[in-house]
């Protein structure tokens, strides 16, 4: 197998077991709670990231980590929003939905990268529509009103606050290296922890179980940003490497139908179906800008 496809897995297998973490502690954290116990899991990537030496702090290099430090705290945002979403609506559903944010990153990049959309891009795009339409609508002669869920809201929060992530990313990673603008990313994770933690505070009591998940919830993230990093340092093409990882649902859905008892109807199973192929389809780039793509990641997933 080569290197980069087993990086690549591992990162797919990482954020699949994330995605539906925070549902077996639900009910004994708050959303905001489980991001700062989460944070301590994201210390020992960081640490292992920061064991490489940054270069010259030059202006250029300012930027990039200004950027990457503002993405991680948009993460943190949409993080929040998803585990609200979670609470919401099954797991099966919500982290298809979520997966997604490309749609935001392709539709920024336009405008203000100056970035073209191949048609199979705007097809992904269609898709991702006709997908949130299929989750949501549970009776064709409902009123527009009623077709946006509670949950819904939420997860589109995150899908936005995720996909300008991606754009701040990958405008970062234009000054500094891929692997520099993640330590900078996840070290944004720590002081948005400090400041949640000021204003909610953790119970008195936790199940050690608790602990145990929350932190595992950290560490799965922040590892599956650390091994896309050497899949795409292991000769990998993004082209390939992107729309794997961004599969990571097909690791969620089963685990959410086997480890958390949840059941999908005919119309959800439409949806998964069709945010998954719209994942694939954002992911797409043409030939000539495969061949011609430096090997080093231009965007990191949250």
């Amino acid at each position: 197998m080569p290197r980069w496809l087993f990086w690549t897995l591992l990162t797919l297998v990482s954020w699949g077991i994330w995605a539906v973490l925070f549902r077996r502690i639900e009910g004994q954290l708050s959303e905001a709670q489980c991001q700062i116990i989460s944070t301590l899991g994201v210390l020992p990537v960081l640490a292992a990231l920061a064991r490489t030496k940054d270069g010259e702090a030059t202006n250029r290099a300012l930027v990039g980590i200004a950027l990457a430090f503002g993405a991680g705290i948009l993460s943190c945002l949409g993080n929040i929003a998803c585990y609200q979403a979670l609470h919401h609506a099954k797991a099966s559903t919500v982290v298809p939905m979520t997966a997604m944010s490309p749609v935001i990153t392709i539709l920024l990049a336009i405008p203000i990268l100056k970035e073209r959309v191949h048609p199979i891009q705007w097809l992904g795009i269609a898709l991702s529509l006709v997908a949130i339409w299929l989750f949501n609508v549970q009776n064709e002669n409902a009123a527009a009103a009623d077709w946006i869920s509670p949950w819904m809201l939420l997860a589109l929060a995150a899908v936005v606050l995720w996909g300008v992530t991606g754009l701040l990313q990958k405008v970062s990673t234009n000054h500094v290296s891929a692997r520099r603008s993640a330590r900078w990313f996840l070290a944004a994770f720590i002081p948005f922890a400090i400041v949640l933690l000021l204003r909610n505070p953790l119970p008195h009591e936790l199940p050690a179980a608790t602990w145990l998940f929350a932190i595992a919830l950290g560490f799965t993230l922040a590892l599956g940003n650390w091994t896309i990093l050497l899949a795409f340092a292991s000769e990998g093409k993004a082209s390939i490497i992107t729309p794997l990882a961004g599969l990571y649902p097909i690791v969620s859905i089963p685990l959410a139908i086997v480890w958390l008892g949840e059941r999908v109807n005919t119309r959800e199973t439409m949806g998964i179906v069709l945010a998954l192929t719209a994942v694939v389809l954002l992911s797409y780039q043409s030939p000539a800008i495969a061949e011609t793509e430096p090997r080093t990641t231009t965007e990191i997933s949250t």
